[in-house]
């Protein structure tokens, strides 16, 4: 399967921006005071599955954008007894 390169940018742009919110919440959440130990809980599990999603999906347009290399020549065998 190939990607354009138009939509392996966008998947770069898809990690990229879900790994700044997601980073920039988790950085917010734990300066803030008084919030429940379940709505911690809640909000970095959320983020890890995000910032997992992001990265997949950046690696995924990072492979599409990588030069490919060319499969080698096939090689000819003799046949033999004939």
């Amino acid at each position: 399967m190939t990607i354009s390169k138009r939509a392996a940018w966008v998947l770069i742009a898809l990690c990229a921006w879900t790994l700044y919110v997601w980073i920039t919440r988790i950085w917010i959440i734990a300066g803030q005071k008084g919030n429940s130990a379940g709505f911690i809980v809640v909000h970095t599990i959320l983020a890890i599955i995000s910032i997992a999603f992001g990265v997949a999906a950046g690696w995924i347009g990072y492979r599409a954008l990588r030069p490919r290399a060319k499969a080698p020549a096939p090689v000819e065998e003799p046949v033999l007894g004939g």
